[in-house]
């Protein structure tokens, strides 16, 4: 695993590096790295197929991309983390880019909710 500083992203992204976001999809819209692509680190296992080296692993401090940074490289994977994470980075004077989420679909707001089977006291 590398350790990537906020002035050396770009210089993996000209080396055809994937960053991926390892955040929450509402943190990842909230800002993130440009070019970068969300997979949530508990999701991370079931995406290895789609996956290729190199990447950087990008989170909010740096521990859960330390995590993911781990198991892709235990899964053969060559990669990076971002040292500090999106703090760091946007401590270095780097922006972000923000994203809206999806709406929910009907059927999930209302499955959410159903006043009729919410237990009386």
């Amino acid at each position: 695993m590398h350790d990537v500083f906020p002035n050396e992203l770009s210089l993996w992204q000209k080396q055809g590096a994937l960053l991926l976001d390892v955040r929450s999809p509402l943190e990842y819209a909230s800002g993130h790295v440009p070019g970068s692509v969300n997979i949530p680190l508990e999701q991370l296992l079931d995406h290895l197929a789609a996956l290729k080296s190199p990447l950087v692993t990008i989170c909010a401090t740096g521990s859960r991309a330390g995590l993911a940074a781990e198991v892709l490289e235990y899964e053969g994977f060559e990669v990076g983390k971002l040292v500090s994470g999106l703090q760091g980075y946007v401590a270095q004077g780097y922006r972000l880019e923000r994203s809206s989420l999806p709406s929910p679909a009907p059927q999930a707001v209302e499955a959410a909710f159903r006043p009729e089977e919410a237990p009386c006291s």
